[in-house]
């Protein structure tokens, strides 16, 4: 009898505890974000409290200028420092949340939107078409992405909108290459095909049985695509084709805090650190929506 394994226990005989607490863990981490995870969240509804709500966080008027106190210190008085200008840093790096996060959020959304559309026709369309998008596609995502919203600003000009448009635009083939494969794999799955043959229009396939099967991945893209478009548009505004001074953006004041960077460096510290943490904290919390949100 001692050769007998029971069928109904684990392989090895080990027994499952109701009370197992590597169980619960493993039960555990497919449901919530985890402390990283929140930890991130916290972090991004803090963003989100500072855009809408600037006043809640404290600092002094993002636009008012004070010459007698240019250049000073963090203090009681200024805890992030003064620039140039004497304008309070730590109120401008609140108000700037604002412009970045916006910026970020509608290029993502402008960027998923342009990438199912061309994804979806590739997808759909007949081989010569899926050639030509796909062609497209393929050479812009074989572009640097920043080469690419220069181009789109180049044609379009300066601004918060265009630039919103660049990023999206120069974000959107990432997109089009996953919906595309997406939807060339669901068009040959079992149950589109029995739409089909049932009679169903190509319009209801695509919107019951096609689309659907793009969107949790998109969507799961997409919640890390938000930090990467905040880096971006800081980046385009750092190199002044983005929001224009005097209104409160992180990379513009590193392009103004620069030239002071060895007498007054917080006036481009903090900003810096801004972005870093705001876009470290969405792609983390969008990891961990993934995480526990994917179908298992």
């Amino acid at each position: 009898m001692s050769g007998i394994v029971d069928p109904r226990l684990p392989a090895g005989g080990a027994v499952e505890r109701p009370g197992d607490p590597a169980r619960r863990s493993e039960r555990s981490r497919g449901g919530t974000l985890g402390p990283v995870g929140t930890v991130a969240a916290a972090v991004v509804v803090l963003a989100v409290l500072a855009a809408a709500f600037p006043a809640l966080l404290g600092g002094g008027d993002p636009l008012a200028v004070h010459p007698t106190d240019a250049l000073q210190a963090p203090s009681w008085a200024h805890p992030f420092g003064t620039d140039e200008s004497g304008r309070d840093v730590l109120g401008r790096v609140v108000a700037g949340t604002r412009a970045s996060l916006l910026v970020g959020v509608l290029a993502t959304l402008v960027g998923g939107v342009a990438g199912v559309v061309l994804g979806t026709v590739a997808g759909l369309g007949g081989r010569l078409v899926d050639a030509v998008v796909g062609r497209i596609t393929e050479v812009a995502f074989a572009l640097p992405l920043l080469l690419v919203a220069l181009v789109v600003i180049a044609v379009t000009g300066p601004g918060p909108v265009p630039a919103t448009l660049a990023v999206g635009a120069a974000t959107a083939p990432g997109y089009a290459r996953i919906v595309r494969g997406l939807v060339r794999t669901a068009r040959r799955s079992q149950v589109v095909e029995t739409a089909v043959l049932q009679g169903r229009s190509p319009c209801v396939v695509l919107v019951r049985h096609v689309l659907p099967a793009a969107l949790w991945p998109v969507v799961a893209v997409a919640t890390l695509g938000v930090g990467q478009a905040v880096v971006w548009a800081s980046a385009l505004s750092y190199l002044g084709v983005g929001t224009p001074p005097p209104a409160p953006e992180w990379g513009a004041m590193l392009a103004d805090g620069r030239t002071y960077l060895l007498t007054a460096p917080w006036t481009s510290t903090f900003p810096g650190l801004a972005i870093v943490v705001l876009a470290t904290a969405v792609t983390v919390l969008g990891r961990a929506v993934r995480r526990s949100g994917a179908p298992r």
